[in-house]
């Protein structure tokens, strides 16, 4: 059980650090994906944070309830940690992205927001059995789409003032309220994280029999996403300057598209039986990181943020808090943006920075754990 406990810990660490690459390609201005294979391969394989995230998010959710014994307490725990993830969105997330507090200029609703969302609803679900529940997140992500038709759910009398909160629910093309931004959608997260919530019941099965389970879906998933490439590649139309493999390459995150999510779901469900086996240094550092996921994400936002500033400082140009004021959309001059070689280098500075406190906050947590470090 410990082993496949820190696999998972493991998997979780290696995402969260990708995810500090594209974050620091926000502050160094660089374009997301890009006609050349640097830059577009600096910004595709952190495609694969947020969906293998939120998915052992809701595995977490499974494993917690199994120790506690009663779904009552699963439910309050996960409500009690959503809305204090979607609290931290709009406070400390909010400020360490942008170093204001100019709301009425920008405010994010991004992934810790979601995560939260998607927890609060997880606790209403989870007196199903994982199997029903797991098979549920899985329609919600294939039918998707037709939560596009809230649209004619809302009637006109309503639909200039309140319509647009849908827009939490489903992407319909409503215009929100100015400074609003809403990055991540609930739909189809939540299906994400159910699903999730039902892969943990093959997390604890024998190992022979969920590794079978890990390559079927796996490998069936990374197959399934290799015919839409090869479909993409016979019909899809040429942009000009952009490879079309690249275009296949890149279906849509934002809501996260069924193809988005065999692509980076897939590969990563194939290979757990692989990380299952990793030991030495590499697994120690990552797993201290999938440790405390929310403490490294708290702390990785400023610390990027604190890393450009010293960067432009370096580079002669000054402190510019106008470029980062809407923070993650940077607006950073394009004589300006940051070289490949020194993004990531400013990336490996900051994470093994970070490595340090989350080391110290992981051992405190393991050797006198508070009940409040459940939520951190």
């Amino acid at each position: 059980m410990t082993k496949r406990i820190d696999s998972l810990d493991l998997v979780r660490g290696l995402v969260m650090v990708l995810m500090a690459i594209d974050h620091v390609r926000c502050y160094a201005g660089q374009p997301a994906g890009g006609p050349t294979a640097d830059i577009f391969f600096t910004r595709w394989v952190t495609h694969f944070c947020a969906p293998v995230f939120v998915f052992l998010a809701g595995t977490g959710a499974f494993l917690h309830g199994r120790a506690l014994g009663d779904m009552s307490k699963l439910s309050r725990y996960l409500v009690t940690r959503g809305l204090l993830l979607m609290l931290l969105e709009l406070t400390v997330v909010r400020f360490s992205w942008t170093f204001n507090v100019n709301y009425r200029q920008f405010t994010l609703f991004g992934v810790i927001w979601m995560l939260g969302c998607c927890m609060v609803l997880l606790a209403a679900l989870v007196r199903l059995s994982p199997k029903t529940l797991g098979i549920i997140g899985v329609l919600i992500i294939v039918l998707q789409q037709a939560f596009a038709a809230l649209r004619f759910v809302v009637p006109q009398s309503v639909a200039g003032s309140f319509g647009w909160l849908i827009e939490f629910v489903y992407p319909i093309g409503l215009e929100t309220p100015g400074g609003v931004n809403i990055l991540y959608t609930i739909v189809p997260w939540i299906g994400v994280m159910a699903a999730g919530y039902g892969f943990g019941a093959v997390v604890v099965r024998a190992p022979v029999e969920r590794h079978r389970f890990y390559r079927r879906v796996g490998f069936a998933a990374t197959a399934l996403f290799l015919v839409f490439v090869g479909v993409a590649l016979a019909f899809m139309p040429t942009e000009e300057g952009t490879p079309k493999i690249f275009l296949a390459l890149n279906p849509p995150k934002y809501p996260a598209s069924q193809p988005f999510l065999l692509m980076t779901l897939g590969p990563t469900i194939a290979m757990l039986p692989m990380f299952e086996r990793v030991s030495g240094w590499f697994a120690r550092v990552f797993t201290t990181f999938g440790r405390v996921p929310m403490f490294y994400y708290l702390l990785h936002i400023p610390a990027i943020h604190l890393a450009a500033i010293l960067t432009t400082l370096a580079r002669g140009e000054g402190v510019h808090p106008e470029w980062y004021a809407t923070a993650p959309y940077t607006s950073v001059p394009e004589d300006h943006m940051w070289s490949l070689p020194v993004l990531y280098l400013v990336f490996v500075l900051v994470v093994a920075v970070l490595y340090v406190p989350c080391r110290w906050y992981a051992g405190v947590k393991t050797r006198s754990p508070q009940r409040w470090m459940r939520y951190l």
